[in-house]
């Protein structure tokens, strides 16, 4: 079990950039899977990024290119970088932890995991 904090949303137009954080309370798990997932209205959640303890990331077709997520184990925080952003990257960014876990790739948010409450991201023209 870990608390999670998102920060860093925001409005933006079309091709600027935001970068999201991540802040956790920290765990003693050795292995770790970590994920922002994104839900605008009316649509699903979805998978944007992951990356497990050992480093391996994994990355939804959309954002490829665009988007890197990264953590800094040290201060445990997880990260997005996003450039170059859309109009349908519009959503309510959320960030994930599955504790005990590696090699997640992106999962189903129906699967077992810590949440935060999540940060705004809207993008404009």
């Amino acid at each position: 079990q870990v608390q999670l904090a998102e920060s860093g949303g925001g409005s933006v137009e079309t091709g600027g950039s935001l970068r999201l954080s991540c802040a956790s309370s920290g765990h003693t798990y050795s292995s770790w899977c970590m994920a922002w997932f994104r839900q605008a209205p009316g649509e699903a959640r979805e998978g944007v990024a992951s990356i497990d303890s050992d480093g391996r990331i994994t990355y939804e077709q959309s954002v490829k290119g665009r988007f890197t997520i990264s953590q800094d184990n040290a201060a445990n925080t997880l990260y997005l970088q996003m450039n170059d952003l859309q109009p349908e990257d519009s959503a309510m960014y959320y960030c994930a932890a599955r504790l005990g876990y590696r090699n997640c790739g992106i999962w189903q948010p129906k699967l077992a995991a810590d949440w935060g409450q999540g940060t705004q991201v809207t993008v404009s023209s």
